[in-house]
C-alpha cells in the first residue's frame, strides 16, 4: 500500500528539513500550526484531540530499494563529476558490484530488517554514524537556527525573550510527554483534512489502521520516535563512541553566563511549570548572580568543543572528583535544556552585516556554550535568540517543529514584557545554584589545549552571505517553477563559473514518512544541471533564452523526481550506507565499488546545502564537511531569496561562491524575464 501511496498520492516533498513545494504540489503545512489553539491551562502549549503517537504504531517501514534501481541512481549521480573513461570503469565496478557482492549483502540487510520490525534498516547505523564520530560538534555537526526578531520593543530585553522562550519551550514538553501536543502531520489538502472532522475520525480510528485511515484524507502522518530525545538528553563522550543519556523527569534547566553555569529550576515538585514571574525572577537572579562573580576562569564549556576522544579522556578526570562527578551527571547532563546568555561584549545582530553574530553563535568561543546538550538556547545582549542543537539524536524535521511552536506562541501568547520586571518575587537561593568545580592543573591544562585548538579552527572559517531581492518564491510560483531546484541550480552555476568543475553536492531529504526514517540524500548536480551550465556558458548559446529556459524547466522537473524518490526512501545513499555496514559487521570483504573514484567524489561533499523553510526562521548556518568545502544554509520567502554561506581559508572561498551565486541569480532571472 505505501509503495501504491508513493505513486498516487504521496507526493510529499520532504525537501532539506521541511517540505517544499514543487509545481502542482499544494504546500504542505503542519497539522499542529492550524486551528487547533492553545490551552487555556498553563501547564500546556496544546490538549489535542488526537494523541500524539496515535499514528505511530502504524506507520509504515522504511522500504529496502531493490539493488538494480540503487546501481542504476548511483551511475546517474556520478557521471556529470567523471570523464568519459572514469564513467566506463565505474560501469564495470558497479555491474560486478551488482552480480556478485550486492545480492548477497542485501539478503543479510533484509534479514536484519525483518527481525527488527519495530524499527527501521537505516536507523541503528545512522546513530552509530553519528557517535563513532570523533570530530568535534561545533562547525561538523552542530547546525544553528536563528529566531525571527519580535518587532515589539518591550519583547526585545534579553530576559524577557529568554523567559518567554523556556516558559513556551517548557509547555511544549510538557504536551509532549502529556501526549497533548498535536500529532506531526501533513497535509496535501488543508481545507479538506485539516479540520475538526478529520480529527474526530482519527480520534475513533484505531491506532494499529490510523496512518493509512489517515491516509485516505490525503493527509500524512510523520515519524515522532525522535521528539522524546529532545529535552533531557546529553551526549557523554566515550573512548571511540559516545552515548546519548535522557533524563525526562528532570526539573531544572542549565544556564550558562560568562563562562559560568548555573542550575536553575523551573518545575515545582509536582512537575508543573512555575509561574512566568518566577522564572523570570530566577533568570534575574542568574544575571546578579554572575554579576558578583569574575568570568569563568576555567571554562568548562569549552570542552564540549574538543575532539570526541580528548574530551572523553578529561570528563573522565573530571568526574575521578566526587564533586565533580555529582554536578556533571545531575545538573548539566540531566537538565532539560541549557540557555547561554551572552553578554554586551559578544557581537550582536545586524541587518545589513549578520556575519559576526552568525559566527559566533554557531562556534564564536565556545566558552558560554555546552554543545553536548540535545538542544541549547542562545540569547544575544540584544535579545536575539537561537537554537543551536546536537544532531546526533534527531534530525531537523523534529527540532524545526519546537522552533516554529516556541516563536509562534512568543508572538501571539507572551507571557511576559518588560513591565514585569518593575515587580519581580523574591527568590528562593535554592533554586538557583552556582555549579563550582574543583579544577586541578590537568583540568586548566586541558581547557587550555581545548580552547587554543577551537579558536585557531574558527579563526580559520570564513563567512559570507548574500540577500536577493529579485528572486522568490512567489516570482518562481508566477512562472511556474520549483523554487528549490531554482536555488540548487544556482548553486551549481555558481561552482561553475566560480571553481571551473563539478563536485558532490549534498542536499538531505527527510524521510519521516516511514517508521524511524532518519534522512536520504538528494544529489543535485546532474545531467541536467551539467547541461545547463555548460549551455549558458558557451558564448555561441548563452542567449538562446527559449532553449535554456527549456533546460530550466528539464532540471526542475528532474529535481521533482529525485527528490520524491528520496523522500519515499528510493534514494540510493543510505541504501549503500547500510550495505556497507552489512559487509563490515559480517567480516565480509568490502566491495571494490566503496575504494571507487566514483564512490569517493560522490561521497566528498565539497558543496553540502541545507535549508528550512520557516516563517520562525531569520537565518540559518552550519560548518562545510570538508576542510575545502563549502556549507551553504539558504531560504526562498515569499519576497526574497537568500544564502549564509561557510568555508575554510585555504579552501572553496565562501565570499568568491557568493558573488558568482549573485551573477547565477541574475542570469536565471534574465533567462526568466526573456523567455516569457
Amino acid at each position: 500500500m505505501p509503495g501504491q501511496l508513493a505513486k498516487n498520492q504521496l507526493t510529499i516533498l520532504l525537501k532539506g528539513k521541511l517540505a517544499a513545494a514543487y509545481p502542482n504540489v499544494v504546500k504542505l503545512r503542519c497539522l499542529a500550526t492550524q486551528s487547533s489553539g492553545y490551552s487555556d491551562n498553563y501547564q500546556y502549549m496544546q490538549c489535542s484531540k488526537v494523541p500524539t503517537m496515535h499514528f505511530q504504531k502504524s506507520l509504515p517501514r522504511l522500504p529496502i530499494p531493490e539493488v538494480e534501481k540503487t546501481c542504476e541512481r548511483f551511475l546517474k549521480a556520478t557521471q556529470p563529476l567523471l570523464s568519459p573513461a572514469q564513467y566506463a570503469d565505474t560501469e564495470k565496478i558497479v555491474q560486478s558490484f551488482k552480480q556478485q557482492q550486492a545480492p548477497e549483502l542485501n539478503s543479510l540487510l533484509k534479514a536484519k530488517d525483518e527481525a527488527n520490525k519495530h524499527t527501521s534498516y537505516i536507523s541503528e547505523p545512522w546513530f552509530d554514524m553519528y557517535l563513532k564520530d570523533r570530530v568535534p560538534l561545533p562547525l561538523n555537526y552542530n547546525p544553528l537556527m536563528v529566531f525571527n526578531s519580535d518587532s515589539r520593543p518591550e519583547y526585545h530585553h534579553q530576559l524577557i525573550r529568554g523567559a518567554n522562550l523556556i516558559i513556551s519551550s517548557l509547555r511544549y514538553w510538557r504536551s509532549l510527554l502529556g501526549g497533548q501536543l498535536e500529532p506531526e502531520v501533513f497535509h496535501m489538502n488543508p481545507k479538506k483534512s485539516d479540520t475538526e472532522s478529520y480529527r474526530r475520525w482519527m480520534r475513533l480510528t484505531p491506532q494499529f489502521v490510523a496512518t493509512y485511515v489517515s491516509y485516505a484524507f490525503k493527509a500524512f502522518p510523520l515519524d515522532m520516535s525522535q521528539y522524546e530525545r529532545l529535552f533531557g538528553t546529553s551526549r557523554i563522550p566515550e573512548a571511540d563512541k559516545d552515548r546519548l543519556v535522557k533524563n525526562p523527569n528532570s526539573k531544572h534547566i542549565m544556564v550558562m553566563r560568562r563562562g559560568n553555569i548555573y542550575a536553575v529550576d523551573v518545575l515545582d515538585s509536582q512537575g508543573n511549570i512555575e509561574s512566568p514571574k518566577e522564572i523570570l525572577g530566577r533568570l534575574n537572579a542568574v544575571v546578579k548572580l554572575d554579576e558578583s562573580k569574575n568570568s569563568a576562569e576555567v571554562p568548562l564549556g569549552i570542552l564540549t568543543a574538543a575532539d570526541r576522544n580528548e574530551w572523553a579522556e578529561i570528563r573522565k578526570h573530571l568526574i575521578s572528583h566526587q564533586v565533580n562527578n555529582d554536578l556533571l551527571t545531575n545538573q548539566i547532563d540531566n537538565a532539560l535544556f541549557c540557555v547561554c546568555l551572552d553578554t554586551p561584549e559578544d557581537p550582536v545582530y545586524s541587518e545589513n552585516n549578520p556575519t559576526p553574530l552568525l559566527k559566533h553563535f554557531l562556534a564564536g568561543k565556545a566558552t558560554n556554550r555546552w554543545f553536548d546538550k540535545s538542544v541549547s538556547l542562545l540569547l544575544g545582549c540584544d535579545g536575539t535568540a537561537a537554537v543551536n542543537f546536537e544532531h546526533s539524536w534527531g534530525d531537523g524535521v523534529a527540532v524545526l517543529r519546537y522552533f516554529n511552536e516556541i516563536y509562534k506562541e512568543t508572538l501571539s501568547k507572551p507571557f511576559l514584557s518588560t513591565q514585569d520586571l518593575q515587580s519581580l518575587p523574591r527568590i528562593d537561593s535554592s533554586k538557583v545554584r552556582h555549579l563550582s568545580f574543583t579544577i586541578d592543573d590537568k583540568l586548566r591544562a586541558g581547557v587550555t589545549n581545548v580552547q587554543r585548538k577551537h579558536n585557531d579552527n574558527v579563526e580559520s572559517l570564513n563567512t559570507s552571505f548574500l540577500r536577493y531581492p529579485h528572486l522568490s518564491k512567489e516570482s518562481c510560483k508566477r512562472h511556474r517553477l520549483s523554487p528549490d531546484s531554482i536555488m540548487q541550480l544556482s548553486f551549481q552555476l555558481a561552482f561553475r563559473q566560480a571553481f571551473n568543475k563539478y563536485v558532490g553536492t549534498y542536499e538531505s531529504c527527510s524521510t519521516a514518512a516511514f517508521k524511524h526514517g532518519r534522512t536520504e540524500t538528494m544529489r543535485p548536480c546532474t545531467n541536467k544541471t551539467k547541461e545547463f551550465c555548460e549551455t549558458l556558458l558557451n558564448p555561441n548559446s548563452q542567449n538562446d533564452f527559449k532553449r535554456l529556459r527549456t533546460l530550466i524547466d528539464q532540471c526542475s522537473t528532474y529535481h521533482g523526481q529525485l527528490t520524491k524518490e528520496a523522500a519515499m526512501g528510493q534514494g540510493f545513499d543510505r541504501h549503500l550506507f547500510a550495505l556497507r555496514h552489512m559487509a563490515q559487521i559480517n567480516d565480509r570483504p568490502l566491495p571494490q565499488l566503496y575504494n571507487s573514484e566514483a564512490y569517493k567524489l560522490i561521497n566528498y561533499n565539497i558543496i553540502s546545502t541545507s535549508t528550512l523553510g520557516s516563517e520562525a526562521l531569520l537565518l540559518g548556518a552550519f560548518g562545510p564537511v570538508v576542510r575545502d568545502g563549502l556549507g551553504v544554509g539558504y531560504s526562498m520567502k515569499t519576497d526574497v531569496c537568500g544564502a549564509f554561506v561557510t568555508s575554510y581559508k585555504g579552501g572553496c572561498d565562501a565570499r568568491e561562491f557568493t558573488n558568482s551565486l549573485e551573477k547565477a541569480f541574475d542570469h536565471i532571472c534574465k533567462i526568466i524575464a526573456e523567455s516569457k
